[in-house]
Formats: C-alpha cells, sequence, structure tokens
C-alpha cells in the first residue's frame, strides 16, 4: 500500500526546478506551488509581469495534488444561507464564480492541451436520511428559480441505476460537475505556467516578508532575498509561521482518502455505472469516483486529526469500513493507495481573498480547491493588474480581529467532529 497521492503517482513525471538561483528582483513574487500560485502565474506572466514562484517542496506536493478530484459547481455553503447572508444578488453573483470555476478549469486545460482526463461526469449529492428528501426537492427548486441552475432530483429506486447500492435515499444530480485528474492538472499547468515566462523555484522555502518603504516588499527565502513589487500568499491551508496573520485566520482540517486496486471496467460500472461524482450530504461525510483506470477513490475526513503517516493509516482503516459499509460488495478488496492531506477552511465558510497592506492572498476554500483555486489565480492576476472587480470574494475579508484563543492551532477540532458525527445520527 502506497502511502503518496494517486493522483501525483500517477501522474507525468515532474521536472527537478530546485537549486535555481534567485533573481535579485521580480514584479511578482508568489508564495505557494498548489493551484492558487500556478494560476497566479500563469496569468500575471501572460499579462506580461516578471513573475517568481518559490515553493518548499514540489509543485502540488500539499492540497493541490492530495484531494478528491472533483471539480463541481456549488457554493461551499448552501443557496438559502448565501441569499440570507448577503442577499439575492450578491449570492447569486457567488454562485456565478463558482459555476464559471468550472468552466474555467475546462477552457485553461484545452487552450494549454493539458491531457488531464477532464469530463462532465455529473455529481451526485447523496442524501442519507429518507427525512432529508424534501429538503433535497427545495434545494432542486431554489437553485432553478433563484441561481438558474438546473439540476435533476432522484428518489431512492431512480438512484439506483447510478450507484450499485441501498445506502442513500435519494440524491440531487448536477449535470456540470466535472471529473479531473488533478496530478496531471497541476503537471500541465506548471508547464503552462513557465511557457508563459514565469519562474518555478522548488525546494525553497519563504521565510520572511519585510515590506520596503519605498513600496514593495523584500521575500527571505530558503535560497536568498528577493524584491517584489507584489507578492501573493497562495498557502492556503500549508500557511506556516512565517504568515502568522493568516494562520489565525484559518482552520486546517485534515482529510483522507484511499484508492482500491484496479477492478476491472464491469466490476467498476457495477458500483457507479455512468461515472458520477458522489458526495454524500453529510456534515462528516464521504467524496467518492472512481479513477480513470476503474479503482474506486473513497475520502472523507475520518478522523479530526493532522495528517501524518501514522494518521493517515489509520484514517484508512476508517474508511474501508465505510466504503465497504456502502459497498458491500467491496469486502476483501485489496487498498493500493492510502493519503492525507489538510484543508483550508474559514470560519465563515466562505473563500477569502483580496490584499491585507498591499499583500495579495486567496485563501479558504473549504473543500472546493480544484476549480476556486485555480478560477481565483486568475482573479488575483486582475487585481494587482488595478482591477478590483475581478475579486468574485470582494466584501468577504479575513476579520482584521483574529479569533480569541486562537493562535493557528486547531485544538478544538476532535470536539467539533463529535459534535457533527452526533449531529449526523440524531438529524
Amino acid at each position: 500500500m502506497k502511502q503518496i497521492p494517486y493522483w501525483l503517482d500517477t501522474a507525468p513525471a515532474l521536472p527537478d526546478r530546485s537549486g535555481k538561483d534567485l533573481p535579485d528582483e521580480a514584479d511578482v513574487v508568489v508564495i505557494g506551488g498548489g493551484l492558487t500560485g500556478l494560476s497566479t502565474a500563469y496569468h500575471a506572466a501572460r499579462k506580461g509581469a516578471r513573475v517568481v514562484l518559490v515553493e518548499k517542496d514540489q509543485v502540488g506536493s500539499g492540497a493541490s495534488g492530495r484531494n478528491g478530484s472533483h471539480c463541481n459547481p456549488g457554493i461551499t455553503i448552501s443557496p438559502a444561507q448565501a441569499r440570507k447572508r448577503y442577499g439575492q444578488e450578491r449570492a447569486r453573483e457567488l454562485y456565478d464564480a463558482f459555476r464559471d470555476a468550472v468552466d474555467m478549469v475546462e477552457e485553461l486545460a484545452v487552450r494549454e492541451k493539458i491531457d488531464c482526463d477532464f469530463h462532465r461526469a455529473g455529481r451526485l449529492g447523496a442524501i442519507c436520511k429518507p427525512q432529508h428528501f424534501e429538503g433535497l426537492e427545495a434545494k432542486q427548486r431554489d437553485l432553478a428559480e433563484n441561481f438558474g441552475h438546473e439540476t435533476v432530483v432522484l428518489s431512492k429506486s431512480e438512484l439506483r441505476a447510478e450507484l450499485g447500492t441501498d445506502y442513500y435515499h435519494g440524491a440531487l444530480l448536477d449535470p456540470l460537475g466535472a471529473a479531473i485528474h488533478v496530478g496531471k492538472f497541476v503537471v500541465g499547468l506548471a508547464a503552462a505556467a513557465e511557457r508563459a515566462g514565469a519562474e518555478i523555484h522548488e525546494r525553497n522555502a519563504a521565510t520572511g516578508l519585510t515590506r520596503l518603504p519605498g513600496g514593495g516588499f523584500s521575500v527571505e527565502t530558503m535560497r536568498g532575498t528577493i524584491r517584489a513589487k507584489q507578492v501573493m500568499a497562495a498557502t492556503d491551508a500549508y500557511t506556516d509561521k512565517s504568515m502568522p496573520w493568516f494562520r489565525k485566520r484559518l482552520i486546517n482540517v485534515g482529510s483522507f482518502i484511499i484508492v482500491t486496486e484496479p477492478l476491472g471496467e464491469a466490476r467498476a460500472k457495477e458500483l457507479i455505472p455512468n461515472g458520477r461524482l458522489l458526495v454524500a450530504h453529510k456534515n462528516v461525510g464521504n467524496y467518492v469516483r472512481l479513477t480513470p483506470d476503474n479503482r474506486l477513490a473513497f475520502g472523507g475526513r475520518a478522523r479530526f486529526a493532522p495528517s501524518n503517516p501514522a494518521s493517515d493509516v489509520k484514517s484508512g482503516d476508517i474508511l474501508k469500513r465505510e466504503m465497504t459499509e456502502i459497498f458491500p460488495q467491496l469486502a476483501g478488496t485489496r487498498i493500493d493507495y492510502v493519503w492525507g492531506g489538510m484543508v483550508g477552511f474559514s470560519w465563515d465558510r466562505i473563500p477569502h481573498a483580496g490584499d491585507v497592506n498591499g499583500l495579495y492572498y486567496s485563501m479558504g476554500y473549504c473543500g472546493h480547491g480544484v476549480q476556486m483555486a485555480t478560477y481565483m489565480g486568475r482573479a488575483v492576476a486582475e487585481m494587482m493588474d488595478g482591477k478590483p472587480e475581478a475579486n468574485p470574494m470582494r466584501g468577504f475579508g479575513f476579520p482584521k480581529v483574529p479569533v480569541p484563543f486562537y493562535n493557528g492551532t486547531p485544538w478544538f477540532l476532535p470536539f467539533g467532529g463529535a459534535y457533527y458525527k452526533a449531529k449526523d445520527r440524531l438529524l
């Protein structure tokens, strides 16, 4: 069993971008080589900026290569919650951005000829209790009437044509949901950023950031210091102590995934006949899909604990039990991959982007990072170019005052996890 992400293990090998000397200065320095940083670098370089990206490991080594490889429309809170918080017009604008983000990933893959297995598989948002079916129908009406988004309600009996299990009691099918091989996408986006003129420096962590009296920043790294007119913090859940302001405003939650041995086409189709993406509508749910080579990838929170080798194995055991509860026919199936990673959550469950005293950022994707990180990278490049209206998250900035008694270490997660699991059982 490999303790590395399937998506990175089955992607083309990355070139070695480490050991290079930094230039003395750049127009833009991007800190972080995930999808946010790569997209920012790509779009800023296409505008003619001299861009340098520094990454403490390899591109995609954080959340961007460790996720479930889903690329779905849909806001990080419910449409009804968004409308209540922000009003109909602003909620619709926000929802449109999440939907446009999936289109942008597709367009970018086509334009740059990134072979990343992108296809509109369709997403099933499944319910686990029959009493939740009315809420499913209400959400379908809300999306159609207030957000211009057409989805299909499937009853328990209709769902049997989509899933080889009787575990769920209905689902909302969103035909715009897309599957992607995120490892291949990361590799392709990094290459596209370099073709656009960006420099990528791997295994070269940013260790400090100083604002200069005449404007701009001095960015200290493991391999030297570089002056930049503008800096983008694209570190999300992997933000370290060199940027404490952001650490105190993000909750980093572990998420874990197992991938089975190859099942063969016939057996895979017994599980998910039409190749849909599956997400359970629970507070602590699972996200499931078939891989391009007919394995089942099964992910979830599993344990409210950080990701490390021992924790990942324990979480993998939990996920296998959950997987075989939903798909009993997989009992005895070998697990070939298990891994974990960190997901950045904001306190209000909405991504945040903007600038803090001239330092640009986009973070807190709350599990919607594949499409939103890519989309927000382009938005930040536009913001740096003097177009603040390009930011769909404008007005949702992180609070100036951090949450009391929180220093960036989410000590409360085991208690919160127990609460939400109890809520799933009882409601």
